[in-house]
């Protein structure tokens, strides 16, 4: 063919914007045979590919008639397929490449491990990694960055840290790949060292590694590092108030959150109130973290004026705040919020379903709370756990019992530890101190759960209610945790109702060593003397609360808040 309808084909090609046009051009080459080289093919492949996904049927129909395609068109095929819903493609044009010889070069691999990491295959991911170290390409950056996202993707972090450990060097990529490996399998620790260790080694992070270490901080509530991160911002020049940038949203969303799960609520309002731009997840953090921190009254404040913006709830909302009305043990704004949810698809959702059964049984709603749980098409550990925990709350021990046992007889389901929780507190409001003991030991004997530092306060707080006093000291001074001011409550409310000032006046002392942060367990210690008579003892916890700043609370009331409009 003629080189000026060549290079012209190449240029309309390199300026086409639209599938239209696309298929016009594609028209030109068949009729001036520039369909026959490889260049223009190669461009038309790649136009499809990276476009729309719909166009990846088009770029099939035109690679079918190739007869020999370059590495280059089979990378460009893959990596359309792994950029679809059904990233398996990708895989099986990879096998189909090197079934007819073709062998892959450093750009294919990034393609095929991505669709690894999509499917969450590891095992085709390993295949696929000794490809990588059989064509030599193991010291390739891009391909060794691709094969730690594809592990930790698929939660094989044992892998993923080996092959980061053992290269000398990472650019800013690979660092930002094993720091959100480590947030999204639930290593937030692991992931705030590896960001610390990053920028001893002189790298710079990115905006998504700062996003990353910003949700690491908040899953573990670690407000210093999150304040250390949020003045690097600033230094390494990210502007997270630019407007127009959805980048920005997120990152200022990140800030956010992490002040907001780490309980610094009024920085955390501050910089909400400040925000140019607040999505769904802005209003949901500073919602959730109002009831997570025990202001009922201002998440509903907020969701009021979440609503007057012009901003729909979402399933995270309502999971809040039905979990606020949970707490408060606010029925009618529960039934409100309920109303509200079955206008909407956010009823569909099993989570929100769970949460709406969860509220009816914690505010002593049961018939309501048994209508919803009969219709749950699978009920998963959650919903049991909610019955059990709702009937057990509200002294209905024996029927929280009886639905653990229903429980167990559901093979698909197994009880965890916040199950337990719900069954030996049952078993405290009960008085069943026997039945106590064998569910205890059933959390290891039968389902292998460690018993935590609650399940033991629950123990003692059974013991202690039957007036096995001597018996719940033991099991707190053998424990295998140290015992916190909470299990040492438990034990000195037994000590309330049997009037054993004695021991008492003993638990006293590791109360004070522990330091207390409410006043609680001094009032029902001063309780305990003065209804012995033991005035010096009233003095010396008066002296104590004093010297900590504490005021005696003499009682409050709780109002639900205003019921908001539907």
């Amino acid at each position: 063919m003629k080189k000026r309808y060549y290079n012209k084909i190449l240029s309309s090609l390199e300026i086409c914007k639209t599938f239209k046009e696309l298929k016009q051009i594609h028209g030109v080459m068949i009729i001036t045979s520039a369909i026959r080289y490889i260049i223009p093919l190669s461009k038309l492949i790649d136009f499809c590919t990276n476009s729309e996904p719909q166009n990846l049927d088009y770029a099939e129909s035109v690679f079918v008639r190739i007869d020999r395609p370059s590495v280059y068109i089979w990378n460009s095929m893959i990596k359309g397929h792994s950029n679809t819903k059904n990233p398996a493609g990708a895989l099986v044009m990879y096998k189909k490449m090197q079934r007819l010889g073709y062998s892959p070069d450093h750009f294919t691999f990034p393609f095929v491990l991505k669709a690894c990491a999509a499917i969450v295959d590891v095992r085709v991911g390993k295949c696929v990694h000794n490809r990588v170290l059989k064509t030599g390409f193991e010291s390739d950056l891009y391909a060794n960055t691709s094969l730690i996202h594809m592990y930790v993707c698929c939660a094989d972090l044992e892998s993923g840290e080996k092959l980061f450990d053992e290269s000398p060097k990472w650019n800013v990529v690979g660092w930002a790949t094993m720091i959100a490996g480590y947030v999204n399998n639930d290593r937030a620790s692991d992931a705030i060292r590896v960001f610390k260790e990053m920028e001893f080694q002189g790298v710079e992070p990115n905006e998504i590694t700062i996003v990353n270490v910003l949700v690491a901080c908040a899953h573990c509530r670690d407000l210093e590092t999150g304040k250390w991160v949020h003045d690097c911002i600033g230094q390494l020049g990210f502007c997270s108030r630019r407007l127009n940038s959805s980048s920005n949203v997120i990152l200022d969303t990140a800030i956010l959150e992490m002040y907001a799960k780490c309980g610094s609520l009024k920085v955390a309002r501050a910089y909400f109130n400040e925000m140019p731009e607040r999505n769904i997840v802005a209003w949901n953090s500073m919602i959730g973290a109002y009831n997570q921190y025990g202001q009922a009254s201002e998440a509903f404040r907020l969701f009021e004026e979440m609503r007057l913006s012009g901003l729909e709830p979402d399933e995270a909302t309502m999971l809040s705040l039905l979990s606020a009305c949970a707490k408060l043990g606010a029925l009618s704004l529960g039934q409100g919020l309920h109303a509200y949810v079955e206008k909407t698809n956010i009823a569909e959702h099993v989570s929100v379903q769970t949460s709406v059964m969860d509220m009816y049984a914690k505010t002593g709603d049961r018939q309501s709370a048994f209508q919803i749980f009969s219709g749950l098409h699978r009920k998963d550990v959650k919903a049991w756990t909610s019955m059990i925990m709702g009937l057990a709350m509200h002294g209905h021990g024996k029927e929280a019992l009886n639905m653990f046992s229903q429980m167990q007889r559901d093979e698909s389901v197994s009880p965890d530890h916040i199950t337990y929780l719900g069954v030996l507190s049952a078993c405290s409001h009960a008085g069943l101190v026997d039945e106590g003991y064998k569910h205890f030991n059933s959390m290891s004997d039968v389902y292998g759960l460690v018993p935590m530092e609650e399940h033991y306060g629950c123990m003692v707080d059974i013991l202690s209610r039957a007036g096995k006093l001597m018996e719940a000291e033991c099991l707190v001074k053998t424990m295998p945790i140290n015992p916190s001011v909470a299990v040492w409550g438990s034990l000195l409310n037994g000590c309330e109702i049997h009037d054993n000032v004695d021991l008492a006046e003993q638990i006293e002392n590791h109360i004070t060593k522990l330091k207390p942060q409410g006043s609680g367990i001094y009032v029902l210690l001063a309780n305990i003397y003065a209804k012995a008579g033991r005035w010096q003892g009233v003095k010396r916890v008066r002296d104590l609360m004093r010297h900590n700043g504490f005021r005696r609370t003499y009682g409050w009331s709780s109002i639900e808040p205003k019921l908001l409009s539907s």
